[in-house]
């Protein structure tokens, strides 16, 4: 026998208690983010993708699937699509990392209550 007045609605949570409100956002995908960099480089030096792909050696659709991150690309594929750019493959990469970084990490402040300074993400270790 239920103990609830006949005319009160039973609640049915949604969530389990504790749960948060929100879920996090999801994060990239590397060819999303290395795609994106590839992109805005070409697009920063006002190149077109025939241009890029043939310096670099590949076709035109595959580097456009790479751009818009439809394909995972070797190391040496990237490498060349780097390159024709006049870029390094360590400089695309850091580029994707600096975004992924922005998607990922929320701004937190620091201990003065203004805003923590950005870092370049990058670590050495012996």
């Amino acid at each position: 026998m239920s103990t609830q007045a006949p005319n009160e609605a039973r609640v049915i949570p949604l969530r389990p208690p504790g749960a948060p409100a929100t879920p996090a956002p999801k994060e990239p995908l590397w060819r999303d983010l290395v795609g994106d960099a590839l992109r805005r480089e070409r697009l920063a030096q006002e190149r077109t993708l025939k241009d890029v792909a043939e310096t670099a050696r590949i076709s035109m659709p595959y580097l456009s699937e790479l751009e818009r991150g439809r394909k995972e690309a070797s190391s040496e594929v990237l490498a060349a699509a780097a390159r024709a750019l006049g870029l390094g493959l360590g400089d695309l990469l850091s580029l994707a990392q600096d975004e992924l970084v922005r998607h990922t990490r929320p701004a937190r402040p620091n201990r003065a209550g203004g805003p923590r300074p950005q870092s370049n993400g990058l670590c050495l270790a012996a």
